[in-house]
């Protein structure tokens, strides 16, 4: 019987299987690819650039390590702009022309929500540094997040009304564009009234307005022990602002959406005996806390973190730990191994995610006192 093998034939198999093996090789040295939208620049560009600091941060340390499942982490980022409408453009563009296996973004619930089913239909875990709005996760089941959530943060907020402030009657101004405050307005009302509390007036603006006389007014007229404003930090400094020339001295509180170094630099003086709901203090003695305080420092210029830095940090960290458990990339399979997060130890906390995709977690509560934040007190759930 002749032999089958041929001298010719051999070899061209042998350089097809070199080829295959160093393509196979290729494939399994690229970058894993990640999306980020954020609002980089615009009115609200505070939240965006601090949680983007935490983003590339735990990107380097991720990719000094060594990587995740041997391969360096390699992120395409765009930038909103702030403007409506934006975000599921970036998103489109981040999955169709990037390649992107998942998304982290945002910080503002609006924006995540017009990103989220974009996302969804396209199989694409996204993974919400700090959108507290109950709906954003209500997407669907690619849709995560690694905060809390407004239901909570109302309730801590109407609790510490109640039994920090001694607060019987309030007044509530909210924006009537924003999903998040809209929304955190009404678990506050929920927690506060049924406890005794009074909301004496409430009245809207939009965002963007920088006139809030005509809601003030109002608000001294009603003659209430404190206002709670459940806005974002621009709007939110400038109505304390208004309120003290009108003469209203009662302290005025506020959500994670005062998060930001711009409240005290719009707001001056007039934010001392304010206070505010957030994630992440920099003041915390955890040991986790002060270890991650001291990498960004010596990362961003010395610059104190945020807890919008920690959340986009944190947010990176959840993704990687998910991918290595997941051992691939694949949507769904990472998608699983996202839902499955349990105990992990970040800058901001424990996160585990419960069967809604949303992370129980702490609020802390800052004091605004001499022009300087301080934190005040931490309230579990």
């Amino acid at each position: 019987m002749k032999s089958l093998r041929h001298p010719h034939l051999l070899a061209a198999l042998a350089t097809v299987a070199a080829a295959s093996l160093l393509s196979l090789t290729a494939r399994a040295a690229e970058p894993i690819k990640i999306g980020e939208y954020a609002s980089l620049t615009g009115k609200e560009a505070g939240f965006g650039q601090t949680s983007h600091q935490g983003v590339v941060l735990a990107l380097e340390e991720i990719n000094a390590a060594g990587g995740v499942l041997g391969r360096k982490l390699e992120l395409s980022y765009e930038d909103n702009q702030t403007k409506s409408g934006e975000s599921a453009t970036a998103a489109k563009k981040l999955i169709s022309r990037d390649k992107v296996i998942a998304l982290i973004g945002e910080v503002s619930s609006g924006r995540s929500l017009e990103a989220a089913p974009i996302a969804q239909a396209a199989k694409i875990p996204m993974i919400a540094p700090a959108a507290t709005n109950a709906k954003v996760t209500q997407v669907g089941n690619y849709i995560f997040r690694v905060c809390f959530i407004d239901p909570f943060q109302g309730t801590v907020m109407a609790k510490f009304a109640k039994d920090d402030l001694k607060a019987k009657k309030v007044a509530i101004l909210s924006s009537v564009s924003n999903a998040y405050s809209l929304g955190l307005a009404k678990y506050f009302k929920e927690t506060f009234v049924p406890a005794g509390g009074i909301v004496a007036t409430e009245k809207n603006f939009s965002e963007g307005d920088k006139d809030f006389r005509a809601q003030l007014t109002a608000v001294k007229a009603a003659n209430v022990d404190a206002v709670f404003v459940p806005g974002y930090y621009t709007e939110s400094a400038l109505i304390v602002r208004q309120a003290r020339d009108l003469g209203i001295t009662v302290p005025f509180f506020g959500g994670d959406g005062w998060e930001d170094e711009q409240l005290l630099s719009i707001g001056g003086e007039a934010l001392n005996g304010c206070y505010y709901s957030t994630h992440f203090s920099a003041e915390n003695s955890d040991p986790s806390v002060r270890k991650f305080v001291t990498k960004y420092k010596a990362r961003w210029k010395n610059e104190v973190p945020g807890a919008f830095s920690a959340l986009g940090y944190d947010a990176v960290y959840v993704l990687a730990d998910a991918i290595t458990r997941a051992g691939t990339t694949d949507g769904p399979k990472l998608r699983d191994a996202l839902a499955a997060t349990k105990n992990f130890a970040g800058a901001s906390g424990i996160t585990t995610l419960d069967q809604d995709r949303n992370a129980s977690k702490p609020a802390t509560i800052i004091a605004i006192k001499g022009g300087k934040l301080q934190f005040h007190k931490t309230v579990a759930p």
